[in-house]
């Protein structure tokens, strides 16, 4: 294995490096509140107007044909220069990876551009009152029109990501209610100013208001806006999901951030050895997720496609973070509920172990698909 990056590489990240530290913001809301949107808007806009919201994508997409090598580059330099979270995140790094693989050539063109620019914002519609993390036990449905030329959506998604401030949802809709659990539903992209949808926004314990729930109501969606074969959203969904446990949504420069601001404080604040000890312990796994995900590239760029593997992968970062934030707020002891954004990131990391499928889920996904364990 070669673990040294070439010249052009090189290159590319001094770029970005240049750029970043000119223009990265440092004075954001949370993105999650609506002014905070709005604000994040502005800067996401900035990017691709740089060409760097989308570095990996083709140019005729806003992108610079970066290699995935690259992408990961960009995205340590992003962190490292204390870039914020992206609002246009569920878009970008999981729905596109899907429209990329399973869109129609007209799809691609219509939405990855708009998607890109932060024009149109996507939210995810998985979770249901009766189906979190067992997302086969959906019940939201979609019936056919065949005089429309499309299909109308019945039901309700919870738990919808910053849905109250996005313009449109994708998400999983049943379309065969007499198929079996993992069969018979149909992957949509709706508009979320369509008749008969309802969102709903509602606070969360910290405060921002980001969380939505969306209804719809016989609210008709066209066949251009199915993204795959009718009845197969399963293998659709399993592709975002790829995405969203095992690279784009949580890259390695996000907690190799996160780490060398915990050694920062820990200079600042020497404690004991044990802590000590899970100051070096947090280092050292935030390298190894970075080293593991080059890994995980180099198999991608030849040829392989995410697997099971992925679970795993969500595991490790989900709880890497979770401990991070904990070794920090330990370490300043009892001014850690003053010190907001050590507290702020522990409150989101605990999130961690729950979104992109529980980590109870995970672990039976490994058992039984990596580990070839019994159900």
């Amino acid at each position: 294995m070669d673990l040294t990056f070439t010249d052009k590489e090189e290159a590319f990240r001094a770029e970005a490096r240049a750029w970043l530290e000119a223009n990265v913001p440092n004075d954001l809301p949370s993105g999650d509140t609506r002014e905070g949107f709005a604000r994040h808007l502005d800067w996401e806009r900035a990017l691709f107007d740089a060409r760097w919201a989308v570095v990996s994508w083709p140019e005729e997409y806003g992108g610079r044909e970066a290699s995935l090598v690259e992408w990961l580059i960009f995205e340590e330099e992003y962190y490292r220069a204390g870039g914020p979270q992206r609002v246009t995140q569920n878009g970008i790094f999981l729905l596109a990876p899907t429209v990329f693989e399973f869109g129609t050539k007209e799809q691609q063109d219509r939405i990855l551009p708009r998607m890109a620019a932060a024009e149109d914002l996507w939210c995810q519609g998985w979770s249901e009152p009766n189906a979190g993390s067992d997302l086969a036990g959906i019940k939201s449905t979609a019936r056919r029109d065949d005089a429309a030329g499309g299909w109308r959506l019945t039901g309700q998604k919870t738990w919808t990501t910053r849905g109250a401030f996005c313009t449109h949802l994708f998400g999983l809709f049943r379309t065969d209610p007499e198929a079996e659990r993992h069969r018979g539903m149909t992957y949509f992209l709706v508009p979320l100013d369509a008749d008969g949808v309802t969102v709903r926004g509602f606070g969360r314990l910290d405060g921002d208001e980001g969380f939505a729930e969306v209804f719809f109501e016989d609210v008709f969606v066209p066949d251009h806006d199915v993204l795959g074969e009718v009845n197969k959203g399963w293998n659709v969904a399993m592709a975002t999901t790829g995405s969203e446990r095992g690279l784009t949504l949580r890259s390695p420069g996000r907690f190799m951030a996160t780490a060398a601001r915990l050694v920062e404080l820990w200079r600042e604040r020497p404690a004991g050895a044990d802590l000590d000890d899970e100051v070096v312990r947090c280092w050292m796994d935030a390298e190894a997720y970075r080293w593991q995900t080059y890994a995980t590239v180099a198999r991608l760029m030849d040829g392989a496609k995410p697997g099971a593997e992925a679970s795993l992968t969500k595991l490790f970062w989900s709880e890497l973070d979770v401990r991070l934030h904990e070794t920090a707020l330990r370490l300043l002891g009892p001014d850690a509920e003053l010190e907001g954004p050590w507290m702020k990131g522990f409150q989101f990391a605990l999130a961690g172990p729950i979104y992109a499928g529980t980590n109870e889920i995970q672990r039976n996904v490994v058992g039984e698909r990596v580990l070839g364990l019994p159900r």
